[in-house]
C-alpha cells in the first residue's frame, strides 16, 4: 500500500503542469518505456493493447464513411521536405538524418518522418490530377 501511495505522490498535478503530468500517468500506468534513442519510446503491453483499441474503434468509423487506409514511407526526401519548410520549422532541430545506405553515401539526404502531411500532399499531388 505504502508503494502505491509513493507512486499517486510522484505524479505531478494535472493543473500545475499537464504534459508531465500525461508522462507521469503513462510512465507509472507501465504502458510505455523510454528508449534509448530520444523520441523514441516501447509500447508496453497495456499501452499496445488500448493502441490496437483506438486503431479498431477508428478504423470502423473510417470504412463506414467510405475511406481506406494507406501506408507512407518512414524516410522523406530532403528535397521534398523543402517544400514544407514552413510547416516543419518548430521540430526541424529534432529531426534525424540518413545520410548513409549500407556502405554507400546518399546522392540526397532523408529525414526520418516526423509528420505525414509531406508525404500525403505529394502522393495525391501525383494520384489526383
Amino acid at each position: 500500500m505504502a508503494d502505491q501511495a509513493k507512486k499517486v505522490e510522484a505524479i505531478t498535478a494535472i493543473d500545475v503542469d499537464f504534459t508531465q503530468w500525461y508522462t507521469d500517468v503513462v510512465l507509472k500506468a507501465e504502458l510505455i518505456d523510454y528508449f534509448s534513442v530520444k523520441g523514441c519510446m516501447i509500447l508496453r503491453p497495456y499501452g499496445y493493447a488500448i493502441w490496437e483499441n483506438i486503431q479498431k474503434g477508428l478504423d470502423g468509423m473510417f470504412k463506414a464513411t467510405g475511406h481506406e487506409n494507406v501506408a507512407m514511407p518512414l524516410f522523406i526526401p530532403e528535397s521534398l521536405l523543402q517544400k514544407e519548410k514552413d510547416h516543419v520549422a518548430g521540430f526541424a532541430p529534432e529531426v534525424a538524418w540518413v545520410t548513409q545506405g549500407g556502405s554507400e553515401t546518399l546522392t540526397e539526404r532523408l529525414c526520418v518522418r516526423p509528420t505525414s502531411e509531406t508525404l500525403f500532399c505529394d502522393h495525391y499531388s501525383r494520384v489526383i490530377q
